[in-house]
């Protein structure tokens, strides 16, 4: 593909490529039942129009423009190869209903209904149990976000022909295991929808405290993500944990500007500067947070959100509820017991009812071994054992939290963090 994906501001209509890419895709892959055919014909398109919309203007339906050339493209190259005469003949029939749904519909109509029930199905395909984590992961960001190759590369930090072969791996297993190409039945659909929704989980949290690299942030994924959370709320608007994903995303991700400082080193949630919290989507995340929280009982993203919603509601740290943390995560523990949750749930307590209390219960966690190799584990040890002038034990915390923390930004705030409480620490000749 050639320049489609460029970045912001160099090309006119590439917001335009970027939200109808997967839309487009989508439609194709539904159609001529080949990943690789439906991505070439797609890149056609966009070269179609990066040529002559300069040119000849945006058209009033972008979308329906480059189904129509797209689609063009693939007959041609079907009539070429033999054995896909069952395609092309779905590709002309598809055509001629298209052109029916064309002629009755309203001018400013965004064009056939089945391009999102197409993107919803790609979402199912991509998402799909039989496949990796990570190769959901690379799907979605390849085939739905609209990545390219070296994008969805630089997001998993591997050189992108290595990304290349797995991605080329999971479209074949895709094939291999007869993975359909559909929506889940209603009764399939509670067992389905989990993983779509981890896996944009997964791209959110990876974006928003990278696991590896120089920058503690990447924007760009952040914002893939949330795009992808607004696809799904748009196609699943009933869906109360669907809409609390959403809610959690917009949440946590209006702090973004106040995560760093200006030299690029993190900030920590209660030395943020909350002038700088994006109050726009605090506003919409509270809204869809009280719709996710209205089904009973509340769901895993739904009850986070409101975990969310509470700390972005405080006008300060010294003035967050954080009684109420601890019962929703009370709640969340009951309903998705995780060892994740019960590090954020120790950190929520220690902050209610002091350092000690939350002490015991990361002591615990630490003896139970599950989140050893889990830095953040070490690091909130640290910073409780300061709060208690514990500075030879909080060394210790702080050291192992560096040697497993594979973010530079993150590190170099673990070193000052270690440095701090070396200088408090007494000496091995003290005493």
């Amino acid at each position: 593909m050639s320049g489609w994906a460029a970045g912001p501001g160099t090309d006119p209509a590439e917001a335009v490529f970027r939200e109808e890419w997967g839309r487009l895709l989508a439609t194709l892959v539904r159609w001529v039942g080949d990943f690789d055919l439906a991505e070439e014909v797609a890149a056609d398109a966009i070269a179609a129009a990066v040529e002559r919309w300069p040119v000849d203007g945006v058209p009033d339906r972008p979308g329906a423009w480059l189904l129509t050339t797209a689609r063009r493209r693939a007959v041609d190259i079907l009539r070429r190869r033999q054995n896909y005469a069952a395609k092309l003949a779905v590709l002309k029939v598809e055509a001629e209903r298209d052109e029916l749904v064309r002629l009755s519909a309203p001018a400013d109509d965004a064009g056939p209904d089945v391009i999102g029930d197409d993107r919803l199905r790609l979402f199912f395909t991509c998402c799909h149990p039989a496949l990796s984590a990570e190769a959901r992961v690379a799907l979605t960001l390849r085939y739905l976000a609209g990545l390219s190759t070296a994008q969805v590369a630089r997001a998993f930090l591997v050189p992108e022909g290595t990304m290349a072969q797995r991605l080329v791996r999971a479209k074949q297993k895709i094939g291999v295991a007869g993975i359909p190409y559909r929506v889940p039945s209603a009764t399939e659909l509670p067992g389905r929808l989990p993983a779509v929704l981890s896996v944009v989980y997964v791209v959110f949290t990876e974006a928003y405290a990278a696991s590896n690299g120089a920058a503690l942030i990447r924007p760009e994924l952040a914002d893939e993500a949330i795009r992808l959370a607004r696809i799904l709320h748009r196609l699943l608007p009933a869906e109360a944990e669907v809409t609390g994903l959403l809610a959690l995303l917009l949440l946590v991700d209006a702090r973004r500007e106040a995560r760093v400082d200006g030299a690029g080193d993190l900030v920590l949630l209660d030395d943020q500067d909350r002038s700088r919290w994006d109050q726009g989507k605090i506003a919409e995340g509270r809204s869809l947070v009280l719709d996710a929280l209205r089904h009973r009982p509340p769901g895993p993203y739904a009850l986070q959100a409101a975990i969310a919603a509470v700390h972005d509601e405080a006008p300060s740290a010294g003035a967050t509820d954080w009684p109420q943390i601890v019962g929703l995560y009370d709640v969340l523990r009951a309903t998705a017991p995780s060892p994740i949750v019960d590090l954020n749930r120790a950190v929520a307590i220690a902050m209610a009812h002091g350092p000690a209390a939350g002490l015991a219960l990361l002591d615990d966690l630490a003896a139970g071994g599950a989140l050893d190799r889990f830095h953040p584990l070490h690091a909130a040890r640290g910073r409780l054992l300061d709060r208690l002038d514990r500075p030879a034990e909080a060394v210790a915390a702080y050291r192992r939290a560096v040697e497993l923390c594979g973010n530079d930004a993150e590190r170099a705030f673990l070193l000052r963090c270690l440095a701090a409480a070396e200088q408090r620490a007494p000496s091995a000749g003290d005493g």
